[in-house]
């Protein structure tokens, strides 16, 4: 079967420098540039830079920047969708640690536009010991430093040959974070002040929220290159749905061409509304979901949603207990929750809930309690599902279901402390005072929400009786 290659030579000109090669960016970032080149005309060519030394993985070169996308899942409507497509906008890939003259290079591109990134959360990282000669510094923003530096210097400073920066790493107010690791880095090589106003007036870092589980190569790639009759080794499988948000100026809708594309990006003012959206709802649906469907028997987040009862939970814990406390237009929430509903039942991705209770505390500390505490405010009462989840995740942390991952002084606390309740020693209401008294974890003293404690030390006890199964249903 021969290899994607093209069968043309590279055509367009290079608007995107893209800094970061994993699948996520090639199944969300490239996937989007190659619509709108499709759709709106962008005419716009990526060049792919690895931000981190040291992958020995080939380049994207050996198939000409070329790689195939799989999108599935459940449409609108429920029904489930499958459609692959060769991304072509891709046209090269560098690595600066091989190829620093190749890199530095890029600055004098006269097209290039903008620069987007995921580095991970890590990425967005500055020292004192990456230096300005160093081929190349090691850390992501000194990179960048140097490149925006380079840029500057070949075009005198123009101020139409500023940049648009994109970080898509999932930190808050990513733009500005990046903006303050690059300054760091124009003081520490001091760069001068005509640098650092060309930064501040030329160069846009905006801040981005993105929004799609990519889960890498298919497991049924070789029945998907069959039916397209070539390999692909760069192939990525990614859900139907996807949402890219920038904060930035309204110039950019014209600069991206977005009008007529048809694409679930939004340019916004603010785009602190949309963080609280997915944390609240995706993010806490996933967190309030996890330990209660564990204890019920369940391995998948598909299963959990499918569950009769255990789905029901999740749905009633959305609509009743989360977007009530979210200030926000509740109908947008409304159909933010049947979104999300959907891509947890996507048959395509088998999402383990023991994967995603990873380090469960400081999920909950910011994507329920929040919610919580909204939730009594507003009403008076306490949320009676969000309760049982932070029941259901204590009793987790008992450590029989599954093995858990997170700090060790949660864990070290935990297995004290149910060793003591098994011992006797201690009771379930004085466990539950002695975990909502820690401020590390919740940032206040949990038990001066009124109540709390004793109904947390109850749910304890009927998940204890009853099983959770008999929890839910009481």
């Amino acid at each position: 079967m021969p290899t994607l290659r093209r069968s043309a030579p590279y055509a367009l000109p290079i608007k995107f420098l893209q800094f970061g090669q994993g699948n996520f960016m090639r199944g969300f970032f490239d996937w989007q540039v190659d619509l709108l080149n499709e759709r709106s005309g962008l005419n716009a060519g990526v060049v792919v830079v690895r931000p981190r030394g040291g992958s020995g993985s080939p380049l994207l070169d050996v198939q000409d920047g070329l790689f195939t996308t799989v999108v599935r899942g459940l449409d609108e409507s429920g029904t489930p969708v499958s459609a692959s497509r060769t991304i072509s906008c891709v046209q090269r890939e560098i690595n600066p640690a091989t190829m620093y003259g190749d890199y530095l290079s890029l600055a004098q591109l006269p097209d290039l536009r903008f620069i987007v990134s995921n580095t991970t959360e890590a990425g967005i990282a500055t020292n004192d010991s990456d230096a300005f000669d160093d081929a190349p510094p090691s850390t992501f923003p000194a990179k960048l430093t140097r490149l925006l530096f380079e840029r500057y210097t070949h075009f005198a400073g123009a101020h139409d040959k500023g940049l648009v920066l994109l970080p898509c790493e999932l930190i808050e107010q990513n733009g500005p974070a990046l903006k303050a690791a690059v300054l760091h880095f124009a003081r520490l090589w001091q760069l001068g002040a005509g640098f650092a106003g060309w930064l501040e007036h030329s160069c846009t870092f905006c801040s981005t929220l993105v929004d799609r589980i990519v889960t890498g190569y298919p497991e049924n790639a070789a029945a998907i290159e069959a039916e397209l009759g070539y390999s692909d080794q760069f192939m990525v499988a990614a859900e139907h749905y996807y949402l890219f948000v920038i904060e930035g100026p309204a110039s950019l809708a014209d600069e991206l061409k977005l009008a007529g594309a048809n694409l679930n990006i939004r340019l916004v003012d603010d785009i602190t509304p949309y963080k609280k959206r997915k944390v609240g709802i995706l993010n806490g649906g996933h967190t309030a979901l996890v330990p209660v469907a564990l204890l019920a028997g369940l391995e998948t987040v598909g299963q959990a949603v499918n569950d009769e009862q255990v789905g029901a939970y999740l749905a009633d814990t959305l609509n009743q207990e989360i977007i009530p406390a979210l200030p926000l237009p509740q109908d947008e929430l409304q159909q933010f929750a049947r979104d999300v509903l959907l891509r947890f039942r996507n048959p395509y991705i088998q999402h383990r809930l023991a994967s995603i209770a990873l380090n469960s505390w400081s999920k909950f500390a910011a994507r329920i309690a929040p919610q919580l505490l909204r939730y009594v405010e507003l009403r008076g009462q306490l949320p009676t599902r969000l309760v049982l989840a932070l029941a259901a995740t204590m009793r987790l942390y008992r450590g029989d279901v599954i093995a858990l991952s997170d700090d060790a002084a949660s864990l070290a606390w935990f297995a004290a402390g149910w060793a003591e309740v098994d011992a006797g020693s201690q009771t379930l209401l004085q466990l539950s005072q002695g975990w909502l008294a820690n401020q590390n974890v919740w940032g206040r003293d949990l038990n001066q929400v009124e109540g709390l404690a004793q109904a947390v030390a109850d749910a304890l006890a009927r998940i204890d009786a009853l099983g959770m199964r008999g929890a839910l249903q009481k």
